[in-house]
């Protein structure tokens, strides 16, 4: 079992390293040469790679995060309207855990869909240049979620945000500030725990938030079939997706009657079929253990112990995947149930996981999954050891992104639908 975990989180390792090779270049910037940051256009070897793809420099463009992987990837639309990926970076900083953020204060990066407009880019932000990143959205909103400037921003330090390093950002920004000038009204940025394949759901299917991650799965399916980013709506507390509807939708009424496109209904369930196959294979390799997802503080003792006496300023709340593990189901079942019955003091209860235990499994490509009650994470602060930097709260000088609603968001696109089927 020991050898197995260390095989799977080695090559992961492995994985996620030649993807930051490959397309992390941006820690090459000399920033003492930027003269204007706001408009620091992107390097040479990014605008010919685009030209390569059949991108335009101005076309439109999705931001993805990936928080286990701690991958931020930026992908931009072709000229056949499809989108493919230019860019990944890795993530310097993510607070609190695996989970999307519930209340102000606990230190959660959100996770879901959310519309970024040109007011959400700071260009005047204390942590070089942030992006907002719109929560609390119509769903967060809807679902009584609280908390303000959640952002993509510099300076490697986060709280509640996902923190880049200034080379990164700077690009980041200029993607986005150059599909803006295109025309673009709205970026969708999609926070994900984790690429949804069917081997890290089995892996996940323990945690307390495995039914929203079901949700969110639909919206990354839609976009894994498509390789469009989704027509997102929210109605009963919950998202729906690239949905034909002859009613409004309402965050927290009713949804009105409403289908999926009937080729895009097809494509889905061929993948859904794939995915099915994958995810009981993974059952069956996985039938005794499941993941243990590690504390803020465990994420960071890793990096202590690997660094001691190095420089801590790059990637300083380390990886999910490097400081968590694998676990016999029993034990897991065991250590979670004991720590959830200790004081909300005890420093084993605050550096462990809590919360309840969640066993479905099966398909989860269903258009109606939606939210359970008990998804909120269980999140406490963990001792964090004494050589590594805590970083502050973001006192960002920057006003927090209205929530969306049917007044402020911008104009509808043309459906889906009409354009994707006959391409």
């Amino acid at each position: 079992m020991r050898f197995r975990h260390l095989a799977y989180v080695t090559l992961m390792a492995l994985a996620l390293a030649g993807c930051n090779d490959t397309l992390d270049s941006a820690t090459s910037v000399d920033l003492s040469s930027v003269k204007n940051k706001v408009e620091q256009p992107l390097p040479d070897h990014i605008l010919a790679d685009m030209s390569k793809r059949g991108m335009d420099r101005n076309s439109p463009i999705m931001i993805r995060i990936l928080k286990e992987e701690g991958v931020m990837e930026i992908w931009k639309a072709k000229t056949n309207n499809r989108f493919d990926k230019i860019a990944e970076y890795k993530i310097c900083a993510w607070s609190g855990r695996l989970g999307p953020k519930v209340k102000e204060g606990d230190r959660q990066a959100p996770e879901g869909f959310y519309n970024l407009s040109p007011a959400n880019l700071n260009p005047n932000s204390k942590y070089y240049l942030a992006i907002n990143t719109g929560f609390p959205n119509r769903y967060d909103a809807a679902n009584g979620r609280s908390g303000a400037n959640l952002m993509i921003h510099g300076a490697c330090s986060s709280s509640g945000c996902y923190s880049m390093t200034d080379q990164q950002v700077l690009e980041i920004y200029a993607f986005a500030r150059d599909a803006f000038k295109g025309g673009q009204k709205s970026i969708e940025l999609e926070a994900f725990p984790f690429r949804m394949t069917a081997e890290n759901m089995v892996r996940h299917r323990l945690s307390p938030n495995y039914d929203f991650w079901k949700m969110l799965k639909v919206g990354y399916d839609n976009f894994e079939v498509t390789k469009r980013p989704p027509e997102v709506e929210v109605c009963e507390k919950k998202y729906v997706f690239n949905q034909q509807s002859d009613g409004p939708f309402s965050p927290a009424g009713k949804c009105p009657a409403m289908s999926t496109p009937p080729a895009l209904t097809v494509a889905l369930a061929a993948y859904d079929k794939d995915y099915q196959a994958d995810y009981d294979r993974a059952m069956k390799k996985y039938s005794d253990v499941a993941w243990y997802d590690p504390t803020e503080a465990e994420r960071k003792a890793i990096v202590a112990k690997q660094r001691a006496g190095h420089d801590l300023a790059y990637a300083p709340t380390g990886s999910a995947l490097a400081a968590g593990k694998m676990m016999k189901v029993t034990e897991l079942e065991t250590l979670m149930a004991r720590q959830s019955n200790l004081p909300t003091t005890s420093p084993t209860a605050m550096a462990g996981m809590t919360g309840s235990i969640r066993t479905t499994t099966g398909n989860i490509g269903a258009q109606t999954a939606g939210p359970a009650a008990g998804d909120a994470p269980t999140l406490a602060a963990a001792a964090i050891p004494a050589n590594v930097p805590v970083p502050t709260e973001n006192p960002l000088a920057y006003a927090q992104a209205p929530v969306e609603t049917a007044q402020n968001l911008p104009p509808k696109k043309p459906p889906f639908w009409k354009f994707w089927a006959k391409e």
